[in-house]
Formats: structure tokens, C-alpha cells, sequence
């Protein structure tokens, strides 16, 4: 098939959503099919004759980006088009930014409560806002359109805030490349990466992983890490990715965990720091289903998290991770990564993550979305 993938940034190494992009588009490519990727910029790919991108330049406005799309679109013969959250003219959307509106809804419980009515009608009023309404009804309301959710929780969101009829939507979850994330690399990198950062042999590490400071709630975490500072327990934090660091870092400093947290900022891979860890903590406030997650898993690594992330979906509480209630609740979070000190505990609860990422290997996910587009094309014959 000629197929179609639409992204605002086909990059490898910008973020999850990208990453996953690129990915896929090798499996498919790898599969005998013909990808063309509609993307505003990209990075440094690999030639492949199967891969054609076609960048539309930096465009502001996302209605004027989505409009672009559509055209560039219709000027190909493709048999079927992949939308992973840009524009609006496509066969299959799946946004790997989940619901605007119920991030927005979840964010805003990182504000003093006196504050949010006033954000509310910000967030109704503000034209950022509303240009991103205004997408998000044209990409949720077109009813023969294919919806993929990554997580049940991305399911009732769309159902509940884009009145998508469920049966319109397929769970697909994510998988992880198990190969290149794996306990295997720990030889290798483990050891090199904690000399690096001053990181001694009896401390252990959490590692946090995530672009978006605020709403991933690495401020919850620096909060659980400085309560454990406090108790003379020996551990570390590794914040890996973002930008702007500075205000982070004075809050570490106000929590007495100052030279507990490590900030290394934005990696091309990250599977060193995964092998230098030993928890993985994201007490994040929204996300669709973090990649992260999956990641660590496969790297043998148990998770904190909370519901509010679809890839809690995947984990049983107390097995191969824990999974929290409250985003903003460091006291417990703090007792989640207290129990994990214990090293008998980590081992335990990292093999069982292990093997849950066995289930979800990227194959897999690839054939799942396959099974989706085999399904649309089924339809269109009957038709």
C-alpha cells in the first residue's frame, strides 16, 4: 500500500509521539509498503527508498498547518492516510496528544483552586484555544473516520469530550522496540553512566524521563525525593529531557534535595540512563500512554506512575510497578520509591515489568494498526 503519515515533526529524537512515528514507518517500510510523510520539518532520517517526506515549512497557525496537509494530501495517490494528531483530512487518527480538552481539564488541578474558574474561561476564550478547538472538531467529527486511542482512558476521553461513537474507536496500545530496550544493556552502561554523575554504587536512582516538566509532574517527584533526603535514605533523582531546568533546581534546593537531583537535559538515547537506573517515576498529570513507561519496563525497571496515564492500564499495582492516585501527592509517591529501596524488590518487580513488556513488543503494535487498516480497506470494497 502507499500510505500516508501525517506529523507536525518527524524527528527520532524530539519526543515520544515522534519517535513512535518513526518507528512505525520503518516497520511499514520494512513490510514492502510505500510511506509518505506529511510533516512540517524533519530531522536526521536514514535514506530508505520505501520513505518519502515532504516538509511543509514552519506554519503558526494549526488550522492553516492542517489545511496545508490536506492539500499536500490530495496531490498523492495514497491508499490510506495515518494522522497522528496534525491535521484533519486522513482515514485513521490517532493523537498522540490524546484530548486537548481533557489534558486541559487535568492541568488545571496543578493551580490553587480559587484560580481555576478563571482559567476555564481562558481556556474557552484565548484564540489559542479556540484554533485548537476548532481542529479538534473537524479531526473527532467526521463520522466515518477511524479512531485510534493508545489507552482505554484515551477511549472515554474521546467518547466523553468529542461525543465519538465507541464503536468508531480501536485500542491500540503502544509497543517498545524490547530489543533495544532491555537489562542486557546494563553491562555496559550502568557503571560508566553512574561514575559520570557522581553517583555512588549504594545509591539508587530514579530516573524521570519526559520533555514537559509541568505536566509530567516532575515537581511531585522532587518533592518525594527531598522527604526521602530528609530520612537519610541514599538516592538519587535523573531528570532526563526538557528544558529550563532553573526553577526545578531552586525547588530541589527549597526541599533539601538540591544535590539529590541531576538534570543531564535532552538525549539522542536514553538507554543508558535506563541502564544506570533502578525505578522509573512519572507522576505525571496527563499523558495518553507514555512510551516511557513501556520503555523502562522493557529495560527491566519497575514504574511509579498514576492513573492519569494510560500505561497504568498495563501495570498491576504492587507487581511490576505502582500506580498513584494523585499526581500531586509527593508523601505518596515518596513511600511508592521508599519501598522500592529494597533491592529484593526491585529485582522482583523489575522482572515482572520485564515480561509485561515482552507482551507489547513493538510487532505487535504494528500488526494491531495493520488490523485496523485491513478492516478500513475491507469496508471500502464492500461498499
Amino acid at each position: 500500500m502507499d500510505i500516508g503519515l501525517v506529523i507536525d515533526y518527524f524527528d527520532p529524537h524530539r519526543g515520544g509521539a515522534e519517535h513512535w512515528t518513526y518507528q512505525f514507518a520503518q516497520c511499514l517500510t520494512a513490510g514492502g509498503h510505500t510511506v509518505h510523510v506529511i510533516t512540517q520539518s524533519a530531522g536526521h532520517v536514514p535514506p530508505d527508498p520505501g520513505l518519502h517526506i515532504h516538509p511543509l515549512g514552519r506554519i503558526a497557525s494549526r488550522l492553516q498547518r492542517a489545511e496545508a496537509a490536506e492539500s499536500k494530501l490530495r496531490s498523492l495517490q495514497l491508499d490510506l492516510i495515518h494522522d497522528i494528531g496534525m491535521g484533519w483530512y486522513c482515514d485513521v487518527l490517532q493523537s498522540e496528544d490524546g484530548s486537548r480538552l481533557a489534558q486541559w481539564e487535568r492541568k488545571l488541578r496543578l493551580l490553587p483552586s480559587y484560580i481555576r474558574p478563571i482559567k476555564r474561561l481562558l481556556i474557552h476564550w484565548l484564540p489559542r484555544y479556540r484554533e485548537f478547538r476548532r481542529l479538534m472538531d473537524r479531526q473527532f467529527g467526521e463520522p466515518r473516520r477511524t479512531i485510534v486511542a493508545v489507552s482505554r482512558m484515551c477511549a472515554a476521553d474521546y467518547h466523553w469530550y468529542h461525543r465519538v461513537s465507541p464503536h468508531r474507536i480501536r485500542l491500540v496500545y503502544h509497543g517498545t522496540d524490547i530489543h533495544r530496550f532491555s537489562p542486557e544493556h546494563r553491562p555496559r552502561w550502568r557503571e560508566p553512566v553512574r561514575t559520570e554523575m557522581g553517583i555512588a554504587p549504594q545509591e539508587v536512582v530514579y530516573l524521570f524521563v519526559g520533555h514537559d516538566y509541568l505536566r509530567k509532574g516532575l515537581a511531585t517527584a522532587i518533592r518525594a525525593v527531598g522527604r526521602l533526603v530528609r530520612e537519610g535514605l541514599p538516592v538519587r533523582l535523573l531528570v532526563v529531557g526538557g528544558n529550563g531546568a532553573g526553577k526545578y533546581q531552586r525547588l530541589a534546593r527549597r526541599w533539601d534535595a538540591g544535590g539529590a537531583v541531576l538534570f543531564v537535559g535532552r538525549v539522542e538515547d536514553p538507554v543508558p540512563y535506563y541502564a544506570a537506573a533502578d525505578v522509573f517515576v512519572l507522576p505525571t498529570f496527563y499523558d495518553p500512554c507514555s512510551l516511557s513507561v513501556t520503555e523502562a519496563a522493557a529495560c527491566g525497571l519497575p514504574s511509579i506512575t498514576t492513573r492519569w496515564n494510560g500505561a497504568s492500564e498495563l501495570l498491576c499495582d504492587g507487581e511490576d510497578g505502582y500506580v498513584l492516585q494523585d499526581p500531586a501527592d509527593d508523601v505518596a509517591l515518596a513511600d511508592r520509591m521508599a519501598r522500592l529501596i529494597d533491592p529484593r524488590v526491585r529485582e522482583r518487580m523489575g522482572g515482572a515489568a520485564r515480561l509485561l513488556a515482552l507482551e507489547y513488543p513493538l510487532e505487535r503494535n504494528y500488526d494491531e494498526i495493520q488490523g485496523v487498516y485491513r478492516e478500513i480497506r475491507s469496508k471500502r470494497k464492500a461498499a
